[in-house]
């Protein structure tokens, strides 16, 4: 058909007056996984099938709660956007993972889009128990004051606006209240089959 047909034939859709009413599709049929309920697949499959799909990298960070003197902060490659309107952005973190009550205490957090020249940034915090913040440079972002990390490709600060479950993790949906970008000029850091790229 071509562009110029398929523009025609676009022209003449919106023409011809407005759609017929789109029916709602019934709502599933939802059910609770029983605890003695064999997986459906193999963790390890699951897993090598999944690392299939290229990630970007994130490290999503908190500025310090009630009573702690440093701020939080862990690497995340389940970021991804939500909606436009609202602007919402959404990251999983594990149930067990020790840095999420901290960022649910403080109720803020930034995303910091990493780009290709911080592998090892990534591997710094993606570590339990040290001092993730120790050596790397930062500032507040403006609304939240959770650290924005340097030479961050991008970063999208927020404030908590809903958690959902999600097996073992948990889903974070994030109000973006302001977000920016480092060096345009600069490649994403990339997770693929175990391996950045």
């Amino acid at each position: 058909m071509g562009h110029a047909g398929a523009a025609a034939a676009a022209v003449r859709y919106l023409r011809s007056g407005p759609p017929a009413p789109v029916e709602a599709l019934p709502r599933p049929e939802l059910r609770c996984v029983r605890e003695d309920e064999p997986a459906p697949v193999d963790p390890a499959r699951f897993r090598r099938v999944l690392g299939n799909f290229a990630t970007g990298v994130t490290v999503v960070t908190a500025p310090p709660g009630p009573g702690e003197d440093t701020p939080a902060g862990f690497a995340c490659q389940s970021f991804s956007s939500l909606s436009l309107d609202p602007p919402l952005v959404a990251f999983m973190v594990g149930r067990t993972s020790t840095t999420w009550p901290r960022i649910a205490r403080a109720g803020v957090f930034c995303v910091n889009v990493l780009s290709a020249g911080q592998g090892e940034l990534c591997r710094s915090f993606a570590v339990r128990g040290a001092d993730k913040f120790a050596g790397v440079a930062h500032d507040p972002a403006p609304v939240s004051g959770s650290p924005r990390l340097a030479g961050a490709l991008a970063w999208i600060d927020c404030t908590v606006h809903a958690v959902h479950t999600g097996g073992d993790h948990l889903i974070v949906v994030g109000r973006v209240e302001a977000l920016g970008t480092g060096d345009e000029e600069s490649e994403p850091l990339l997770f693929h089959r175990g391996r950045f790229r």
